[in-house]
């Protein structure tokens, strides 16, 4: 059989060697590889009738091309955040144009894209992405493409699963930071604001606070007073013998009666580019204060680099269960994680959702803190 893999949306350590176990647990057994390049931009892009375009979006894959890839951060084939249901005309391949609605912005080729997986051969497909990525492959498994999801982002907010790709690196990278950063704020004196990437779960932000002792975290679940934040963090600053204090931010974090960050146009999948609101909370508290103050955007460093071994571990494991699944003929699945346990759902649980925090079980909304009222029972990353 043919099996076709993609990774899509942000990057995340643990691509490449998802893309490296797919490979060898298939091609061990006698079946072919291609990578899709560039996500669903491979499929939208490609020209059923130029083919000179196949060797722009498809690579064949093998043992050889794969070898050391492991070793590396990112993905080899590239991504994008391509939606081919949701393509602007400025964004239109020039040969699918003749056959669009010159009156219409944004057009759907999702049809497109279901031919050209038909003429490529692919028997099973293997998207690697988040909500947004796997958001249009539940639309292709919906239109009678073989998929087999596997759930990644640093966000960990893909519906179905426990765990996704990416999160434990950004976690990692995001702990280290912090305790870098303690020894400029502690060495000036000073309150520190540190901004994660997360997007509109706060996850990110709760459990790097969690596992560092920030002494506090705003989550973008719950809009923030920059008054009352203030006031604590000088009391945490008093309290601190080395006369400091630090907040970790989500991206997506608001003030009350505030707005969340957003710049730029919307892309393919409805979203805005988010970030700043570090920026304007440190300069907002040092009107307030009148304390010197540091304001650190982590950003991309979370998601740059190789995949600590949790993420090697579980991108491995998740690649070999798809490729299980291929090969044995399944379809419409989405590779999990639940109650520590690898599992598969149906991939129809993409279209639920993103996952937010469970704000009663582990924040306190008065103090802008985590405050885990319960462990045992809960997922290894709480959430």
């Amino acid at each position: 059989m043919r099996i076709g893999i993609l990774t899509g949306g942000g990057d995340v350590p643990g691509l490449n060697p998802a893309i490296k176990a797919v490979v060898e647990r298939a091609t061990g057994e006698g079946h072919e590889v291609i990578g899709i390049r560039r996500g669903w931009g491979g499929l939208l892009e490609y020209d059923l009738d130029d083919p000179t375009s196949h060797d722009r979006c498809v690579l064949p894959l093998d043992r050889g091309t794969v070898r050391t890839i492991d070793r590396t951060g990112g993905t080899f084939l590239h991504t994008s955040r391509t939606n081919p249901a949701r393509v602007r005309r400025k964004d239109m391949p020039a040969f699918l144009a003749p056959a669009s609605d010159p009156g219409v912005d944004v057009q759907d080729f999702t049809s497109h894209a279901v031919r050209v997986v038909e003429h490529l051969g692919i028997d099973a497909l293997i998207p690697i992405g988040g909500d947004d990525t796997l958001s249009f492959g539940l639309r292709m498994h919906e239109e009678g493409v073989p998929v087999l999801a596997i759930p990644k982002t640093m966000d960990n907010d893909v519906h179905g699963t426990d765990y996704c790709i990416g999160f434990s690196t950004a976690i990692t990278r995001s702990v280290e930071f912090i305790h870098q950063l303690r020894t400029s704020t502690g060495s000036h004196e000073r309150l520190a604001f540190v901004e994660l990437f997360g997007r509109y779960s706060g996850e990110t932000s709760l459990i790097s606070a969690y596992l560092s002792s920030v002494d506090r975290a705003i989550i973008s679940e719950v809009p923030f007073d920059p008054e009352r934040l203030a006031g604590m963090l000088m009391d945490d600053k008093r309290r601190n013998p080395s006369n400091y204090a630090m907040c970790t931010l989500s991206e997506g974090a608001q003030l009350i009666d505030g707005e969340v960050h957003l710049s730029g146009e919307e892309d393919a999948y409805g979203h805005r580019k988010l970030g700043g609101i570090g920026e304007t909370t440190g300069q907002l508290i040092k009107r307030i204060t009148g304390q010197d103050v540091i304001i650190q955007t982590v950003g991309y460093l979370m998601r740059s680099g190789r995949p600590d071994s949790l993420d090697l571990m579980v991108a491995t494991n998740f690649a070999v269960m798809a490729a299980d699944h291929a090969m044995a003929g399944d379809r419409g699945r989405l590779m999990a994680m639940r109650g520590g346990a690898y599992t598969n759902v149906p991939i129809s649980v993409t279209g639920e959702g993103a996952k937010r925090v469970d704000v009663d079980a582990l924040y306190d909304v008065d103090a802008y803190r985590p405050k885990v009222r319960q462990v045992e029972g809960k997922p290894m990353f709480l959430y």
